[in-house]
């Protein structure tokens, strides 16, 4: 699939709104605490919804998640969060919304074992990016054994909405695992 630039894309990355992240961000490792906690909240709150829908309603919520700052989003209140409910620019959802500060809770304490986030995610993969060779996106898995694993283990830790679906996205979005299909110009750059 192409845009009018002529470069093929993963068939989910053609539509306007989804063009950008699928060229600059979707499955670039990422190494940034903050950033891979960012991700890890966003994904939760897509469950059950399109990541169109949560992408769309990013900015809002690093504005109301403090940029995503893990200390300060384990530092939130019980009524920071019930006021959050109230607000359009986030998804609603109770369990979603406060799942984001026990997460920051957990994520606190892995860094305090790991040296860093960073540290603790990326061992799921040994340090370096599953590189994947897919041909359709219909070859692209929901989950896998690797996301089933981290999915368990971050449970253990505490961390809410991980499924193991959240996970392989997860670990897709921030480059874990490199899911562009081998004829999209972002396999070979990834």
């Amino acid at each position: 699939m192409t845009l009018a630039d002529r470069r093929t894309r993963c068939p989910w990355g053609n539509s306007p709104d989804m063009h950008d992240y699928h060229d600059t961000e979707w499955g670039t490792p990422l190494h940034d605490d903050r950033a891979l906690f960012e991700f890890l909240c966003l994904e939760g709150a897509q469950a059950g919804l399109s990541w169109r829908t949560v992408l769309l309603k990013r900015d809002h919520y690093r504005r109301a998640f403090h940029q995503f700052d893990i200390a300060k989003v384990a530092a939130m209140k019980d009524r920071e969060l019930e006021k959050l409910l109230l607000d359009p620019g986030i998804i609603r959802n109770r369990l979603k919304v406060y799942a984001a500060r026990d997460n920051a809770v957990a994520a606190l304490e892995a860094i305090a074992e790991f040296g860093s986030l960073d540290r603790y995610l990326w061992s799921f993969v040994d340090g370096k990016p599953i590189r994947n060779r897919w041909t359709g996106q219909g070859d692209v898995p929901a989950s896998t054994p690797l996301s089933d694993r981290m999915s368990k283990e971050l449970k253990k830790r505490g961390f809410r909405f991980v499924g193991t679906t959240i996970c392989y996205a997860f670990m897709q979005a921030t480059g874990m695992v490199n899911d562009h299909v081998v004829s999209c110009f972002r396999h070979k750059q990834v």
